[in-house]
């Protein structure tokens, strides 16, 4: 029963690999700060959970946006039409640009704000710092994301992933020196992973950037590539998906971010066993949505050249993918409670904590999954309003506010808050999976149903 399925496996992992990889060098900066500091202790390891919390609220919109370009690239290509592309290109880095220094202006602001969220007063004090440096690092970021997602849309995405790659081994190899003060430096602590944040981001923004401009098999796409004028109409398609996608991650985020500033409230050592299991979650979550983009890639083909029937093969297909990968994530975070969190700190508290919390995300595991590359598949065919209200509900009318009623007002503490946000996830998979059945049944229906093709 998985025969007709069996091209469309080969073509989706083809392309979803490098992309996981590269979407996983997101996270693994995070983890691999967190896993460096963390053998410091647990305020320095709780700091730079609420920093990274804060920051990823503003990352994910920025790379909401940014991927507002990917669709568009897909569609083009699929249609043929190769010379528009570098127009889309040029525009979407104008956007970007703005969007990163916009963004980079507000983080480093905000950081001053930080005491105001009511956290212990030794974890806000090297928070503070270590937000300002992840902030001078959003700028390149999104100059990064901007080539990034220009070449994953025409099917170009191995460089990505080499760059990634590159880039977390120099992440990590300078945070180390610059946290314990090897070769003769001073120990910096929160603030050389911060450091370290910022290097490779440059790097890596210049290396992507060198990579489109300077290839051969980026030309044909890259004629109508220039800045000599504004295209108002391109801006706004542009943003007629990228805005509704930085609100769908948005609102997911922010909901597990406003779950960090609750547990703040509980204690640092539960902020500490919070930021150990929600960076472990994230970097499974990320792996999804690599799979997510390269499903979202592919129904933008698919959608382009009006092969409706395709399309809804390649989406089951991406679907089956990540149900794989998120069932062996679950299994892997359930086998290895107790062991994962010895990656961070060696305080037993600590580490009884996060394993409790790592059970619950392995139950979560499958609908984070489905509902992400729910939102890949829609988005590659330009569905993005519905979704966007979706996640909106999804997270912000019931999963935080179940995590506080169960976590804060019921005195279940943090794991009645995780248990909110998983019923979130329940919620939006559920819901965009039926509005993924609704919109493809449009187009061809098939007589077979989707779970148990």
């Amino acid at each position: 029963m998985f025969l007709k399925y069996k091209p469309f496996y080969k073509d989706n992992f083809r392309l979803a690999y490098p992309v996981v990889i590269s979407q996983l060098g997101h996270t693994l900066v995070g983890l691999s700060d967190s896993i460096i500091i963390g053998h410091t202790g647990e305020v320095p390891l709780a700091a730079v959970s609420l920093g990274n919390s804060i920051f990823t609220i503003f990352m994910v919109t920025g790379l909401g946006v940014s991927y507002g370009l990917t669709p568009l690239i897909a569609q083009e290509n699929g249609r043929g039409n190769r010379s528009y592309c570098g127009c889309l290109l040029s525009q979407s880095l104008l956007i970007n640009i703005t969007v990163g220094l916009l963004l980079c202006a507000v983080i480093v602001t905000g950081s001053h704000y930080i005491p105001l969220l009511d956290q212990p007063t030794a974890v806000a004090t090297q928070a503070k710092p270590f937000l300002q440096f992840l902030g001078f690092s959003f700028f390149p970021l999104m100059i990064y994301q901007s080539f990034k997602q220009f070449a994953e849309g025409l099917g170009f995405t191995r460089q990505a992933m080499n760059i990634s790659i590159i880039g977390n081994v120099i992440n990590i190899l300078l945070g180390i020196t610059l946290v314990f003060g090897l070769f003769g430096l001073p120990r910096m602590g929160v603030i050389g992973v911060g450091i370290a944040t910022l290097t490779d981001r440059v790097l890596m923004a210049a290396a992507m950037g060198w990579y489109v401009l300077r290839a051969p098999r980026f030309k044909p796409y890259l004629q109508e590539f220039h800045f000599r004028d504004v295209s108002q109409a391109t801006i706004q398609k542009i943003l007629g998906i990228g805005a509704p996608v930085a609100l769908q991650y948005l609102f997911e985020v922010s909901a597990f971010s406003g779950a960090v500033v609750m547990v703040g409230w509980i204690g640092a050592r539960e902020q500490a066993a919070h930021q150990i299991a929600i960076s472990l979650a994230t970097m499974t979550y990320m792996m999804a949505s690599g799979v997510s983009a390269a499903a979202g890639i592919k129904s933008g083909n698919f959608f382009g050249a009006r092969q409706f029937r395709e399309l809804r093969l390649s989406a089951i297909a991406s679907y089956h993918m990540v149900l794989v990968l998120m069932g062996t994530a679950a299994l892997v975070f359930m086998l290895g409670n107790h062991l994962l969190p010895l990656m961070y700190i060696k305080e037993p508290e600590v580490i009884l904590i996060a394993s409790h919390l790592l059970i619950i995300a392995a139950f979560f595991q499958l609908f984070d999954g489905t509902q992400v590359v729910g939102l890949g598949i829609l988005r590659g065919m330009g569905d993005v309003k519905v979704p966007t209200i979706i996640t909106l509900l999804a997270y912000w009318g019931l999963g935080l506010p179940v995590g506080y009623l169960l976590g804060i007002h019921l005195n279940f503490g943090i794991q009645g808050i995780w248990w909110g946000l998983l019923l979130g996830l329940l919620t939006a998979s559920v819901l965009l999976f039926i509005r993924f059945q609704v919109k493809t049944r449009k187009h061809i229906v098939l007589p077979e149903t989707v779970i148990s093709n």
